[in-house]
């Protein structure tokens, strides 16, 4: 018998959204995990927030309401703010009740200089790399260190000479940029959008954009980031960037992989300098790797997991829109890529967890 098709509504609701999420769905570990990390940074909270006053939108649920921005590629937080209007996987992953209202999207941008300040981005990734140390899925001997361009959220319109006072736009939306035949470079010019970003190219024969670079520290057992960051993206700053994050590792012989650009004299004496065997790829002419390393088999097993870095940066940048950044200065940046990669890592144990022991 065909059914009636008429729309009632309900002036109840006797399913709660703990109810209507599957017990198999995928977030439910991810849940698990992100609140054993929130728990555990209830004092930093309790330190950032003012004792007296008006009660803010808890902490945890805007960092969940954010993870899942960078889980399911909402674009931007007010569109998120959307989402959690109607989607009731949305409302149960943040802990919002059926009938609690949503807040504005600007409260993100106002708890974000706390989060800023206290080093929340750090401190949630730290959480989330504990838990897997718990479950021994990190490996404390062999790592991989590569880095990245990151695309600024700023256009070469406003990449202009420093000091130099710009006429009246023609159009304020899309003014008339005329800079054809200008030399421009990091030392005369500067973006008057975002002055922390730089201008740089991928490669030769690549066109230049403005720029960061995201550098990531991966563990070779199950391709976990164990460290992240992101600087400015001058000429040597992913090899700087890189012995940064390798002389946070702890004081004993470890191993580095890394592509042919870390193949060169000076990188390769920092970083045995702080007891780290370089297993970086051998440039054809002109490197400094030789067969004292190439000879031993730990080599070409570091070279062939290497490439697995490569997945966590295509992740980040297609998953969780790293591509084209949404956040301006040196800092945000940072502190998105540190929570990005924190993301990445608990897709990454969910995975972990659902495999047969």
């Amino acid at each position: 018998m065909r059914g009636d098709g008429q729309h009632t509504d309900h002036l109840f609701s006797y399913l709660s959204p703990e109810q209507r999420v599957p017990a198999d769905h995928p977030l439910r570990p991810i849940r698990r995990m992100t609140d054993e990390a929130l728990r555990r940074l209830s004092s930093q909270f309790e330190a950032i927030y003012a004792r007296i006053g008006r009660p803010s939108v808890p902490p945890e649920q805007l960092l969940r309401a954010l993870l899942l921005q960078v889980l399911y590629s909402v674009r931007s937080e007010r569109l998120l703010m959307e989402q959690l209007e109607y989607n009731l996987l949305f409302r149960w992953f943040v802990g919002l009740g059926m009938d609690e209202a949503v807040w504005t999207p600007t409260t993100f941008t106002k708890n974000r200089e706390r989060w800023l300040d206290g080093d929340i981005a750090r401190a949630f990734f730290g959480e989330v790399l504990a838990q897997a140390r718990t479950q021994r899925w990190l490996s404390d001997d062999h790592f991989t260190v590569d880095g990245t361009l990151l695309e600024a959220w700023a256009s070469l319109k406003s990449f202009r000479k420093r000091g130099e006072v710009a006429p009246p736009p023609d159009d304020p939306r899309n003014p008339t940029v005329n800079f054809h035949g200008e030399r421009r470079s990091n030392q005369t010019h500067q973006s008057t959008t975002d002055p922390d970003s730089r201008l740089s190219r991928k490669a030769n024969g690549h066109e230049a954009k403005l720029a960061y670079v995201g550098e990531l520290l991966m563990e070779n057992r199950h391709g976990l980031v164990v460290d992240a960051c992101a600087v400015r993206a001058t000429g040597t700053a992913e090899r700087d960037a890189a012995l940064g994050l390798l002389a946070g590792l702890p004081a004993r012989r470890v191993t580095a992989g890394g592509d042919k650009g870390y193949d060169q004299r000076p990188f390769l004496a920092a970083v045995r300098a702080l007891r780290v065997t370089p297993h970086v790829a051998q440039k054809t002419s002109g490197g400094a790797v030789d067969g004292r390393t190439t000879r031993h088999a730990g080599y070409a097993v570091s070279q062939r997991i290497r490439k697995r870095i490569e997945e966590v940066f295509g992740w980040m940048k297609t998953v969780g829109l790293l591509r084209k950044l949404r956040h301006r200065g040196t800092a945000r940046v940072n502190w998105i890529v540190l929570f990005t990669a924190a993301a990445f890592n608990l897709v990454r144990m969910r995975t972990l967890l659902t495999r047969p022991t």
